[in-house]
């Protein structure tokens, strides 16, 4: 099988002003310069995308926004389009965050109609899924990913999704310093590629890209790669400082 391009992604949250920002971009694009065979995307607030994007032209990295309303335009204050999003130069978008389920209520329906959103208006749709604590210790975790997905992607079709990008996130694990052991993380992303199979068929679930987020370091990197179904890497807090951030891109 062709192995998948690795993606690691780095999630600036609300972090950074324009002019932060700017510079952080230009230290990582001089940082991971070498890097080859490996995709890489960063995703600044809305007010940096545009000139974080110069500053991204022509170099390996990719821009992401980290949300999208599913209407390309209309009275929906503080909301922006997906070809909003397009024209500041964006190529990825990070959609259903648990800290937008958490704090925004976004449900599952509203990722469905993002995830249209962000398929019509050529991005790459990065859908985060994941458990809770609570929901963890119960138990329930492949209850709570078989339906964030199957009402995530429902009325999608297989070659629609042909770019989409999976994250798993346990909630538990974001921000915490907890990382889901590698075997374990494991374990859950064939779980997510086998239910991406039974709804899509087999050659999506073999070319889709499952990342895993949740406290991802350069100390533990390298393990998680190694995992057959990790294809990569949502990173938060450690991708907001270039030197750290580089150091995970350019895991061994």
């Amino acid at each position: 099988m062709e192995k998948r391009t690795p993606l690691i992604a780095g999630n600036w949250k609300m972090h950074k002003t324009c002019a932060e920002a700017v510079d952080a971009a230009k230290t990582l694009v001089h940082l991971v310069s070498a890097v080859t065979e490996r995709d890489i995307m960063i995703a600044p607030v809305f007010t940096a995308l545009y000139p974080v994007s110069a500053i991204l032209d022509g170099t390996q990295i990719h821009l992401g926004a980290q949300n999208i309303h599913w209407e390309d335009e209309g009275a929906f204050t503080g909301e922006v389009s997906g070809k909003m999003l397009i024209s500041a130069g964006c190529r990825y978008v990070i959609i259903g965050h648990s800290e937008r389920r958490q704090f925004f209520h976004e449900s599952d329906q509203w990722v469905n109609l993002k995830i249209r959103a962000a398929v019509k208006s050529n991005l790459i749709p990065v859908m985060c899924i994941g458990e809770t604590e609570t929901e963890y210790e119960q138990k329930n975790t492949l209850s709570v990913l078989d339906k964030q997905i199957k009402k995530g992607l429902e009325g999608s079709f297989s070659d629609s999704l042909a770019n989409l990008v999976i994250a798993y996130e346990p909630v538990w694990a974001i921000g915490t310093g907890k990382t889901a052991k590698s075997a374990q993380a494991q374990e859950v992303h064939h779980y997510i590629r086998s239910l991406i199979e039974k709804l899509f068929g087999n050659v999506l679930a073999k070319s889709i890209r499952i990342i895993y987020g949740g406290s991802v370091k350069p100390e533990n990197i390298s393990e998680l790669m190694n995992q057959p179904d990790i294809d990569g890497v949502l990173v938060g807090g450690a991708s907001l400082i270039p030197e750290t951030f580089s150091r995970i891109v350019l895991y061994q």
